[in-house]
């Protein structure tokens, strides 16, 4: 397993190994210690989740504030999907900053997001197998968005804009400067 920084302040690409042989593969897809010396902190992942998408279809930006803050190790089971993440903590020489990301079912990537950050991604292939592990629960009234169509971000998503499959809430999530100007 390779641990390697993104250009974003404390988050990472993970580059699992892949041994195939003629029965199949076999992908060691979490090691904690690996993980916890890259970071530099102890991390307790507590809950996981899958999402199928269809091509086309864009989730996010997606977080959680405050004591419901998450840290998420995502990656591909099936498919291929462009991961998008954006650095929302103040503090940070790389706040306001995105970074995006192909993860596939061929590369068996997987991208270790802080808490502090938005996500989001964009389904490339027909259809894509999402799988995430969260370090805090869910929690619905502390769930905010970054609108995936910020101007200020400007991120291509792979997907022509008549193809762009978005839920109702996401279409409604305020740009980015808007929400950072409610936090003020």
């Amino acid at each position: 397993m390779t641990i390697e920084a993104t250009p974003l302040n404390n988050s990472y690409i993970i580059k699992p190994n892949v041994f195939k042989d003629h029965r199949g593969s076999f992908i060691e897809t979490y090691k904690a210690g690996m993980l916890e010396q890259a970071i530099g902190y102890k991390i307790n992942f507590v809950q996981d989740n899958q999402s199928i998408s269809k091509y086309g279809a864009i989730r996010g930006f997606h977080f959680q504030t405050g004591e419901f803050a998450q840290a998420k190790l995502v990656r591909v089971v099936k498919g291929e999907v462009l991961d998008v993440i954006i650095d929302l903590r103040p503090e940070s020489s790389t706040f306001k900053q995105s970074f995006c990301y192909k993860l596939n079912e061929d590369n068996n990537h997987q991208l270790f997001i802080p808490r502090g950050f938005a996500h989001g991604f964009s389904t490339l292939s027909e259809e894509a197998i999402f799988a995430y592990k969260c370090d805090n629960f869910y929690n619905k009234a502390s769930e905010q968005g970054i609108a995936f169509n910020d101007e200020t971000l400007n991120i291509d998503w792979g997907i022509a804009k008549n193809h762009q499959v978005v839920s109702d809430k996401d279409l409604t999530n305020p740009s980015l400067n808007q929400y950072l100007s409610h936090l003020k």
